[in-house]
Formats: structure tokens, sequence, C-alpha cells
């Protein structure tokens, strides 16, 4: 005699499916954890070994006195030629921010494309070079990617950028605090940049970066001022000038 079926009790189902749900959140908070670990620890010991490389790539050819173009505004007269602007993707630059640490230095880097981004600051491509008449305009993560420009709130005016090239320093003061702008809002990093303190042409600079900061819907940005231009040392390559 076959035995008749009989359907599972309803706590016996309950069970069963209270189970399956707590499995599935537990894999689920699993993979967001290690994103997270992820996105907030690899990536950057990623980015600051590719930081290294570029600066250390960049210090080798001022070491060995190799010329390092740079990106420039117009020069002071008519007839004097432009320097050609450094590849797109290759160092030219060093900037320190005393306010961020007395280690804090990035390469800078011609262009400012996601994946560059990811090895150093970016220099928007048309914008002034180090020292040059304009805006001398870069950017940089706020988080992930070595977290470059995560204290950027902390600037306030007063306080000092200095960016090094192949033979000269160059040292930025602040003229403001930083300001939240819009993404769309590009006039930020026109030669005389739109919402900032200065009003006639100069030698300026211009650091952005997003905002919030574990978002991207608005940028913060923050202006400094040619204030001080001195000669590289020769032969020396790290380090603020003494």
């Amino acid at each position: 005699m076959r035995s008749r079926w009989s359907p599972p009790r309803p706590d016996v189902v309950l069970r069963l499916v209270v189970r399956t749900l707590s499995e599935v959140c537990l894999t689920a908070g699993t993979l967001i954890v290690l994103f997270v670990a992820y996105v907030l620890l690899w990536t950057g010991v990623k980015a600051d070994r590719a930081m290294e490389d570029e600066r250390d790539r960049l210090r080798d050819r001022w070491a060995a006195g190799a010329p390092a173009a740079a990106p420039t505004a117009a020069p002071d007269t008519a007839t004097a030629p432009a320097p050609a602007p450094p590849p797109a993707g290759r160092p030219f630059a060093e900037m320190y921010v005393p306010r961020f640490g007395a280690d804090w230095s990035k390469p800078v880097l011609e262009g400012t494309d996601p994946e560059l981004l990811k090895k150093g600051l970016g220099h928007y491509p048309g914008t002034a070079g180090p020292g040059g008449n304009g805006n001398f305009a870069v950017a940089g993560h706020r988080r992930t990617y070595g977290d470059p420009f995560k204290d950027i709130p902390r600037l306030r005016p007063g306080d000092t950028v200095i960016v090094r090239d192949a033979t000269d320093w160059y040292t930025y003061t602040v003229r403001a605090e930083p300001l939240r702008t819009l993404p769309t809002e590009v006039g930020v990093v026109d030669p005389v940049p739109r919402r900032s303190p200065f009003t006639t042409p100069g030698k300026y600079l211009t650091l952005t970066t997003c905002d919030p900061e574990w978002g991207h819907s608005h940028r913060l940005v923050v202006w400094a001022e040619l204030t001080g231009t001195r000669p590289a040392e020769p032969g020396r390559t790290e380090g603020l000038p003494r």
C-alpha cells in the first residue's frame, strides 16, 4: 500500500524560508564588505604605488638634466614661442601642500582622464603651466585611489601650495576658502577663473575635486595666486626648497 503525500507543516516552510534568506543576506553582506575593502584599501595601495612610480620617473629625468616640457599660458611677448605641452599622461611637475602633512607630495600628469587620475593629479589641458600666465588648473580624487585631495576642505586663505617643475619652485598662496560648485561650472578653470577672488589677469592655481566626500554631484574648488618663484637646485630632486 502506497503512502499518502502530505504537505510540509507551515512552521517547517517558514524556517526554510528564513534560513535561505539569512544565507542570502550573509553572502551579500560578505560581498559588500569585500567590495568596500577593495575600494578603500586595495585601490589606495595600487594608487600609491603608481604615484610613487610616476614621481620616481619624474625625479630621475630631473636628476639626469633631461628637459621636461610643461604646459604654459600665453608668453609675455607676442613673438616668444610657447613651449610644447608634455605628452598626455606624462608627469611634468610635483605638488606639495604643507597643510596636508610634511610627507604629502603628488606627481602632476598631463590630462584629467579618470584612469590617469589613479596615478596622480591631473592637469587640465589648455590651462597654464606652473608659474605661467593664466590659470594652472589641477584635478584630483577626493576619495579612493590614494585619496590625494581628501583634505581639501581644510585649506584656508594664507595656506601655501608649492609646485616644482624641471627648473623652478613656485609658491602659490590660497586666497579663498573652498567653494562648492556644480560640475557644469567649467568657468572655474578659465584664465581669470569665474567665481574666484580674482578679477584681472594674473598667475593663478585652481584645485578641483569631487563633493560630497563619497559622491560626485558637485565639485570643491580652491584658488591660489602665485606669490614666489625660485630656481630649483641642480641635482636636488625631492623635498621642499630650503
